[in-house]
């Protein structure tokens, strides 16, 4: 069983500083305009700074990264040795490398980033320069490691970040086979979104004495996200999606599908209608992923169609909307998807169509939740009457009130 420490936050007068964060590292968060930790950089910064392995439960936008980076970076200014932190998907690696590089600044030290589906060429010779940390995918790490690229024998500090997907993409192996290469057992950070039986039997040989931190009822959590649900025809889809666009007027909004076939027949839909849209998932190169994100923050791409490939780890600025075009198979999937919205305590909104052959799917994702998830039709949009969506009458009331940008019957609920 996993030892369990009891945390006690401290007051909301906490800095980085008093947290015991060096001056440099410290004065790099401020000209960032980062004054206060979160809830759980406040909880994980001390702890992993005296040395104990970390098994933490914290939502997406709470400034996770920054939780295990900041006290590696103040370790690795002490002491010259090497951090490794592992991602399951080449967008959060490129998250986390980015966020890292920042803080890094002015601190001397070396943050790479390698994975797959890119030159191995850059990295190579990237690896063989020195690294102080080293953020990667687990298959590009390992062929590095074969082909004698990269040696981590010596190494101090290991991060699995974002656990629970690592797991369920079929890295357990992979992370195993890395450990292989390692001397010594590393100070061993787990950070994921869930904890589940599974997870704690993967992570007991790794962080078998670890402090448990469990941020899911903390006030620091994400923002509230107002979600909707709209009952809808299948076949009008499209148009209501179009409709809801152009309605409001979004800039910038996340319409997730199930599938890369979906994702591309309706990229081609929204086209059709003069709006500016990109797609990401797994068929497109990973330059072809970059270039439409980078277009997508940079407001140049006002849609972006994607597949759960982009539900983990992307932080996009300003996100007005997050539109389920389908329901995920899986209800974690939903929690990452909204999370893409109302993040670092901003509000956000997430609207989901919900087609009667859907129903079953929203079930495990109301459980999710303490309040209901209040179900709706969209004025001029109603679904037919032998729609069969079961459970739970329309509230008609509501969606008349939703004609305005941001009206509606509202379900509020944090992310958990």
């Amino acid at each position: 069983m996993l030892e369990c420490a009891q945390i006690q936050l401290i007051t909301d007068t906490m800095t980085f500083s008093t947290l015991g964060l060096n001056e440099q590292l410290c004065h790099t968060l401020e000209e960032k305009g980062y004054t206060q930790p979160t809830s759980i950089q406040e909880a994980a910064i001390p702890v992993i700074l005296a040395g104990q392995d970390v098994m933490a439960k914290a939502q997406t936008g709470t400034g996770k990264t920054a939780a295990f980076g900041l006290p590696l970076l103040h370790l690795l200014s002490l002491a010259s040795s090497l951090a490794l932190v592992l991602a399951p998907t080449r967008e959060l690696a490129q998250q986390v490398y980015d966020n890292l590089a920042r803080y890094a600044q002015g601190c001397g030290l070396n943050v790479g980033l390698v994975y797959g589906g890119v030159p191995i060429e850059p990295q190579i010779k990237a690896c063989q320069q020195g690294l102080d940390m080293l953020v990667a995918t687990p298959g590009r790490l390992i062929d590095l490691l074969l082909n004698k690229h990269l040696h981590i024998t010596n190494l101090k500090y290991l991060v699995l970040d974002e656990a629970d997907r690592l797991l369920d993409m079929g890295f357990s192996d992979d992370i195993q086979r890395v450990l292989t290469f390692v001397d010594n057992k590393p100070q061993t950070l787990l950070f994921s979104a869930t904890f589940d039986d599974r997870l704690f039997t993967f992570g007991k040989p790794l962080v078998s004495k670890a402090t448990v931190l469990d941020m899911q009822k903390q006030e620091a959590a994400p923002g509230k996200i107002e979600q909707r649900i709209y009952e809808v025809d299948q076949q009008r889809k499209n148009a209501i999606a179009a409709h809801l666009i152009k309605q409001h007027d979004w800039q910038r909004v996340l319409l997730f599908v199930r599938s890369k076939k979906t994702a591309d027949a309706l990229l081609q839909y929204l086209q059709e209608q003069d709006l500016s849209c990109d797609v990401i998932h797994g068929d497109k190169s990973q330059a072809a992923r970059e270039k439409a994100l980078q277009a997508f923050t940079e407001e140049r791409v006002q849609v972006l169609v994607a597949t759960d490939v982009a539900a983990r780890g992307l932080h996009i600025p300003e996100l007005e909307c997050v539109l389920n075009y389908q329901l995920p198979h899986q209800s974690e999937d939903y929690v990452h998807r909204i999370g893409r919205t109302g993040r670092a305590g901003a509000d956000g909104l997430a609207i989901t169509l919900l087609g009667a052959e859907e129903k079953q799917l929203l079930e495990p994702i109301q459980a999710l939740f303490e309040e209901p998830l209040m179900r709706q039709w969209l004025p001029g949009f109603e679904p037919s009457l032998d729609a069969d969506f079961s459970t739970q009458k329309p509230n008609k009331n509501s969606a008349k009130k939703g004609k305005g940008k941001g009206k509606g019957k509202r379900s509020k609920a944090r992310s958990r």
